[in-house]
């Protein structure tokens, strides 16, 4: 055979179904590979199922429209961002809060397990979709026991700056907290025993809800079980800035009953905003969004069956509109210029039973309502008759409990009983966010992604790192001279001292000298801060002013000659 002759490779006689095929490199060299943006945000196409619209009309010759209203249906999906999604996993129990800050690029969400997540758009992949941090509120920097925390009833960014959210748990305390997950803010528990609240400084009830001032980034209020509304100033968490307390003609003695929603928005005048808080008896009242708040502006004492939690309310965009959802099974529509009876009610399945903070949203331009159902379903509903214009399953058959809607993205933010979060966009229509996401080249997964796999869950630190000897903590320290509970095996060395709950309550020297005024003066001898005032007050009394010149002296009898002598040592000793 001569060099001159062809060479003939035969090709490799593989089924096309077998797996060998896949390991079989193609061609030869670097192998570049490109992402398909168009199939990855086609893997986030929700899946095609029928919605449910309003009623069929049947046409003028008796023949059902069942192809106009498939068409219908069709059209009023692509008007409304709900064709992709994305699902978060990252709670253990039902959502009950969701938040986005103005910009759109962090999500925020609370949750029955206690704690508040906090979601990164920029960082998240279609094969990372998670929480960057999981704080809870309630947890110190020294120890942390699970009696120490609380649900969380609401997180919600603030309109304006986004630097900070309002993070409501099921305690008398709300606080202020960084985009981060930081407490800035604590504001201060009443005294309990105060009859009159309007006497104390902060909530003795537990807080069910807050929201922000639409115009004053420094200001919120909060609604508590206390039949009081609060309004603070983030700036000042010693006592509130307006306390509203509300007292029900409909309530037993003392005229108390919790407060179960409040929502603050601009007037329809565009002058100062409204305020209307929502009350367990049935009730629902209106103040100016600017005070006085003595007396409401307008009440509805039966706006909603008694004794039922009117969990859901919010007011339109102009400030003229105002939408409720009761736990009675009614959403109703209110005029704030003529709040006396409701324009439109309609029949909906409530879940407050169960989920009080089950909540309704008007949309950004105020032209749609959207809403959860019990049965996991979406309800886009018109704002002018409240009939649904679409419904679209989410979480089939765990209840859809909150909702929110974005104005800068064009997203819808969903929480569930399932404990699933979930962004709705449409890519074209919906900027950012969820769209930008699955735009992104997805990261390789490695084993290393998965913490289970390589951290110590009882510790919580990775397998290759390093641990200095002596520096963990106490309450994980094991092994040694250490029995199971953490006690010494040595009899000769002293116990260390447990940090129990009352002691951390304790505040420490700084927290004093920079919280309670007039701190410093514990710290200083009274014999000499009141003699620093000795000769201030013979040259000026303050007291005795009016009669100094008149003052008469006290006139002292004299010693006798023989008690002078004898001097008291020299006195007769009475037997």
């Amino acid at each position: 055979m001569s060099d001159s002759e062809d060479y003939e490779v035969d090709d490799l006689a593989l089924p096309d179904d077998d797996p060998l095929r896949g390991m079989v490199p193609a061609s030869f060299g670097k192998q570049s590979k490109e992402t398909n943006i168009a199939a990855q945000l086609e893997q986030a196409r929700r899946p095609v199922a029928k919605p449910v619209a309003a009623k069929k009309v049947e046409s003028d010759d008796g023949d059902d429209s069942d192809s106009d209203s498939d068409s219908d249906d069709e059209e009023d999906g692509e008007k409304y961002p709900v064709s992709h999604e994305l699902v978060l996993k990252t709670h253990d129990r039902a959502i009950t809060s969701v938040s986005l800050d103005p910009a759109g690029s962090r999500l925020i969400s609370g949750s029955l397990d206690c704690t508040v997540k906090l979601h990164d758009f920029a960082s998240m992949t279609p094969t990372t979709l998670r929480a960057f941090r999981s704080v809870d509120p309630w947890e110190t920097k020294k120890s942390s026991t699970a009696a120490e925390s609380h649900p969380i009833n609401h997180v919600q960014f603030s309109h304006l700056s986004g630097s900070v959210f309002l993070c409501v748990t099921a305690n008398p305390q709300a606080k202020i907290m960084t985009r981060d997950g930081n407490i800035l803010t604590e504001f201060i528990k009443g005294d309990m025993y105060l009859r009159d609240m309007n006497h104390t400084k902060g909530h003795v009830g537990e807080v069910i809800t807050g929201t922000w001032h639409p115009t004053d980034q420094n200001l919120c209020v909060t609604a508590g079980s206390d039949s009081t509304l609060r309004i603070w100033d983030i700036n000042n968490k010693r006592s509130q800035k307006e306390v509203v307390v509300f007292k029900s003609k409909a309530a037993g003695s003392g005229g108390r009953t919790r407060m179960t929603a409040v929502a603050w928005g601009s007037s329809s005048q565009g002058a100062s905003p409204v305020m209307v808080a929502a009350a367990l008896d049935g009730s629902l009242v209106m103040y100016g969004g600017n005070g006085p708040f003595t007396r409401p502006s307008a009440e509805v004492r039966e706006a909603h069956k008694s004794d039922t939690w009117t969990g859901g309310i919010d007011i339109s965009s102009d400030g003229r509109m105002v939408v409720t959802r009761g736990g009675d099974g009614l959403i109703k529509l209110w005029d704030t210029r003529k709040f006396k009876e409701p324009l439109v009610k309609v029949e909906h399945a409530s879940t407050s039973d169960r989920y009080p903070m089950t909540n309704i949203r008007y949309s950004p331009d105020s032209k749609a309502i959207i809403t959860g159902s019990a049965t996991g379903d979406l309800h886009i509903l018109n704002p002018g008759n409240l009939r649904p214009e679409h419904v679209t399953p989410i979480t089939p058959g765990a209840p859809l409990i909150v909702v929110e809607w974005h104005p800068k993205l064009n997203q819808i933010i969903t929480g569930s009983a399932n404990a699933e979060t979930h962004v709705l966009f449409n890519p074209a229509m919906s900027t950012r966010g969820g769209v930008e996401v699955m735009s992104r080249v997805p990261k390789k997964r490695h084993i290393d992604d998965n913490p289970a796999l390589t951290m110590d869950q009882s510790l919580g630190i990775s397998a290759d790192s390093i641990v200095t000897p002596g520096a963990m903590p106490h309450g994980i320290k094991r092994g040694g001279g250490l029995t199971a509970s953490g006690k010494s095996r040595d009899p000769r060395r002293p116990q260390a001292q447990h940090i129990t709950p009352f002691m951390r309550s304790q505040p420490d020297e700084k927290h004093i000298s920079e919280n309670i005024p007039l701190s410093k003066m514990l710290h200083e001898d009274p014999r000499e801060a009141l003699l620093k005032y000795a000769d201030v007050a013979n040259k000026d009394p303050m007291f005795t002013k009016a009669w100094k010149s008149t003052q008469p002296v006290t006139p002292y009898a004299e010693l006798s000659d023989e008690e002078g002598d004898a001097g008291p040592d020299k006195k007769k000793v009475k037997r």
